[in-house]
């Protein structure tokens, strides 16, 4: 088992990771019954887009001796109304490094390969941008 949720009321869950003990608060989203005052489930999915890719791009700077330390990505989601669902998905990464063009493409194509990215329905629109130093 991954993880244990429990819904705490008032559109509420909290999910525990069952081997690092971290704890992730959600709640409904204001524009569906919710306070909105923590990530929505749809959040968490944008959110996990984002961490995954990042992530990957990590992994594989490590190969190219390079830090991507203090890169950020900035996350977008954008909702359909009927049937209400995830309809576009846009991340920003904004990269604190400059690095030569062979570079950048291996960086680019590694984030390509998340299984977030590659286990998302293809309905749901992707735009990815990468800003480089």
């Amino acid at each position: 088992m991954t993880s244990k949720v429990t819904y705490i009321g008032e559109l509420r869950t909290t999910s525990i990771h069952l081997q690092s003990g971290t704890e992730i608060l959600s709640d409904a989203p204001k524009d569906n019954h919710g306070k909105g005052e923590a990530f929505s489930p749809t959040d968490l999915v944008a959110n996990s887009l984002a961490t995954c890719m990042i992530s990957i791009m990590g992994i594989k700077s490590k190969d190219l001796n390079v830090d991507l330390s203090g890169s950020t990505a900035e996350v977008t989601k954008i909702m359909q109304a009927e049937p209400r669902k995830i309809a576009k998905i846009e991340v920003v990464f904004n990269m604190t490094i400059a690095p030569d063009d062979k570079t950048k493409i291996i960086l680019e194509r590694a984030a390509m390969t998340c299984p977030v990215l590659l286990s998302l329905h293809p309905d749901i629109e992707k735009e990815i941008t990468f800003n480089w130093k």
